[in-house]
């Protein structure tokens, strides 16, 4: 069997959109334990209870002799990809916007595009490279270089770091295109929340009693850095299950669609969690993105969809091509 390429796009999309619809869930449980917990406990609990759900899911597909693997370092890069990706984006989620935090971070397909062409081999032309372009000039709209940092309510390095969390992103995803190729999604997924429980527990080691956010009023930092606590209610413990089960079906899902197809087939339908961000935002928190944001976002979503659409002018071109070179 060839291992080489796996290409099912209308699975792929499936994968994806139930991605976003769990991860923008998951983005509004988080943000509503930010103001009681640290961080690294709602990643612990999240992960820990995840990670049930992930075995099962691995027993269900053949066995928890799946997890054995020859390319452990590789996993673990992108097992730590994962967790900067997650603690800077939530860092910037505890004192940002919802809508403001997703828009800013979907520089990510962008990213993607970019990182599959020394990485996956893959062609972008100067079509698509010129979409890039027009999307991180949507990034830089939203941040709003002009304005004065007292009138924009946070630090910008806290508006900086959704981006980083993209970067970190679109590199996890290009390698979860590799690594797919022999691993199942289900194993992947089990992989990364294996790296979040190690991570948050060194982290409750390290400052898990809260006297380093003692020192600090940066909303961020205090997030990532206060004292665990019991949880306050029964409200709150189904939060964290829910963040659980959440963030399973995020990791199997992305895992999946980004196995099954190209990067640059399954990146721009994650646009659709900015809808859903903006939704939640206005239905739980009152807010609605800004005018600079509405523009960003608007300029990342056309720039996305251009490449989608590039990409698959591209695939019918090479696949009249095979026809006639087979008569």
């Amino acid at each position: 069997m060839d291992t080489t390429r796996i290409d099912r796009p209308g699975a792929a999309i499936v994968f994806v959109l139930v991605a976003m619809l769990a991860i923008s869930a998951n983005d509004v449980m988080i943000k509503q334990l930010s103001g009681g917990y640290a961080l690294h406990q709602v990643v612990f609990f999240r992960s820990a209870i995840g990670i049930v759900f992930g075995l099962a899911l691995v027993h269900w597909e053949g066995g928890l002799a799946r997890l054995r693997t020859r390319t452990p370092v590789l996993h673990a890069i992108r097992g730590l990809l994962v967790v900067i990706s997650n603690m800077t984006y939530f860092a910037a989620l505890a004192v940002l916007p919802l809508a403001d935090v997703t828009a800013l971070f979907f520089v990510a397909p962008l990213f993607i595009t970019l990182l599959s062409i020394p990485f996956l081999g893959e062609k972008v032309g100067p079509l698509r490279l010129g979409a890039v372009v027009v999307g991180f000039a949507g990034v830089v709209i939203m941040q709003q270089p002009w304005a004065a940092s007292e009138t924009m309510g946070v630090s910008r390095w806290v508006m900086l770091l959704p981006v980083l969390a993209a970067l970190c992103y679109a590199a996890n995803q290009i390698m979860t295109r590799r690594l797919g190729l022999t691993t199942s999604a289900s194993v992947l997924t089990v992989y990364i929340q294996a790296t979040f429980i190690v991570v948050s527990l060194g982290f409750w080691l390290v400052a898990g009693d809260g006297r380093y956010a003692e020192h600090t009023d940066n909303g961020s930092l205090i997030f990532l850095l206060r004292a665990w606590v019991m949880p306050a209610s029964s409200a709150d413990l189904w939060l964290l299950i829910g963040l659980g089960l959440t963030s399973t079906v995020v990791g199997y899902c992305l895992s999946q669609a980004y196995r099954l197809a190209s990067a640059a087939t399954v990146a721009p339908f994650e646009y659709s969690e900015l809808l859903l961000a903006v939704f939640w935002g206005w239905a739980f928190f009152a807010t609605l993105p800004g005018l600079p944001v509405w523009i960003g976002m608007g300029l990342i979503v056309a720039s996305g969809l251009f490449v989608f659409f590039r990409e698959q002018v591209k695939a019918r071109a090479i696949a009249r091509g095979a026809g006639i070179r087979r008569r």
